[in-house]
Parts: C-alpha cells; structure tokens; sequence
C-alpha cells in the first residue's frame, strides 16, 4: 500500500477542524497552523481544500463567520463553533475514536500470527 500524501481519511477533515476551533475563533490560516503543529506534520490542508470544509461546515450551522483583524493587521475572517457544531463535534470525536480502536484492535489481533512466519 502506497503512504497517504498527507491526506486525510474519510470524514476526519470536518472532524479536526470543528476541533481546532473548541477553544475560540481562530481564522483559516491559523486553524491550518494549529492543525498542522498538533498533528506534528502530519495533518496539512491545502488552502483550496481548507476553504471548501469551512465553507461547508458553515453551511451546515456548525460554525459562523465573522470578519476581524489577524495578529498580522490583516483583515481576516474569524470561525467560530456553533451551539450545535459542539454537539456535532462531541458525537463525531466519540464515533471517531470507537471507529479507530476498532481497526487498532484488528491491527493487534493480526500482529501474533504475523510474528510466527519466518
């Protein structure tokens, strides 16, 4: 199996962005940054990509939007998470994590027999 270009799987962008966005608003270059910085590396959005989940999300209600300035004295638009984006991020984190135990115990139950072929 080919490594992943830094791609993410399936249902997680919405997920780690709704994330970032827990502790107060923050704009899309910074939600980019702090992604990329939690993730060591590994979690980057290119910024056509970004845009289009942000734009979605907002769509859904999960987020709204709200001009200000950056820390960099650029106008910026600032997201920050619904009411019902905290309910949506609450449930996706738990079906998340009961998905990903799922496959690591598919993983460590396959690990014995594969250490026994020579």
């Amino acid at each position: 199996m080919a490594p992943r270009e830094r791609g993410l799987f399936p249902g997680t962008v919405d997920l780690v962005i709704l994330h970032a966005l827990e502790n107060g608003p923050q704009h899309g270059f910074s939600i980019s940054r702090h992604l990329r910085a939690q993730s060591e590396g590994v979690i980057e959005l290119q910024d056509a990509a970004l845009y289009q989940a942000l734009h979605r999300i907002e769509r859904h209600g999960w987020i709204e939007a709200e001009w200000g300035v950056s820390e960099n004295n650029r106008r910026a638009k600032f997201y920050s998470l619904t009411r019902s984006g905290r309910k949506r991020l609450a449930s996706e984190a738990v079906e998340w994590r009961r998905y990903a135990d799922a496959v690591l115990k598919v993983l460590d139950a396959a690990q014995p027999a594969e250490s026994g072929k020579a």
